[in-house]
């Protein structure tokens, strides 16, 4: 008898541990289709507010590029409504899109590729978001890459994505699209430098 009683012991050692990596798999499921869930909403807020934000500057005729492009997620009930009026195409997959920047094209003041930018990121094991807005602070000789472009960088908001704040997010958003709308009516980049570092934390530098 004394086999089968350790057969019988070690089929219920097994049992206990599938459950318990049944119970553990469902759970971190369960994380994973939360967090995507949150990151495409996060996603779909970002890109209507980027592309208003598009629109209205170019309604004073300041060119902006936008990632992702109007041709990847958007589509138009009528071609004269182009790019004022338009709806998501069925299906978009918001999670396949990491970063969200609008790019400021401008040919004055040293104004090209100033943008603002937001993208998703890991901490550890955490997601979070962040948003920050790239500015050209001007150029260096490099003995061996020429010359290049030295961006400066200043971060609008940094959070977990589980703790993400929509309103906050905005109110930072609306201060900084403000300076950055009033520096070009008033063609005056220091505007927009001067609100960037006397409001938010500055990040990281880089070259391109």
């Amino acid at each position: 008898m004394a086999p089968k009683q350790k057969a019988d012991s070690e089929e219920d050692w097994f049992a206990k541990l599938d459950a318990e990596l049944e119970k553990k798999t469902q759970a971190i499921n369960k994380d994973k289709d939360e967090l995507n869930f949150q990151q495409s909403a996060v996603t779909k807020v970002l890109i209507e507010d980027f592309c208003n934000i598009q629109n209205r500057f170019d309604r004073i005729k300041v060119p902006m590029n936008m990632d992702p492009g109007y041709g990847t997620f958007a589509m138009y009930a009528e071609r004269d409504t182009y790019p004022q009026k338009w709806t998501f195409k069925p299906g978009f997959d918001f999670e396949s899109v990491n970063i969200i920047q609008l790019v400021d094209m401008s040919q004055v003041q040293g104004r090209t590729g100033d943008s603002l930018k937001a993208w998703f990121y890991m901490d550890d094991i955490t997601p979070h978001i962040r948003m920050v807005f790239n500015y050209c602070e001007g150029e260096r000789y490099y003995r061996y890459d020429g010359w290049k472009r030295i961006f400066g960088q200043y971060v609008i908001y940094d959070a977990p994505l589980a703790k993400f704040d929509e309103k906050m997010m905005h109110d930072r958003l609306y201060s900084v699209v403000v300076a950055w709308y009033e520096s070009h009516l008033k063609s005056n980049r220091d505007i927009l430098i001067n609100h960037l570092k006397e409001k938010y934390e500055k990040g990281g530098g880089y070259t391109e």
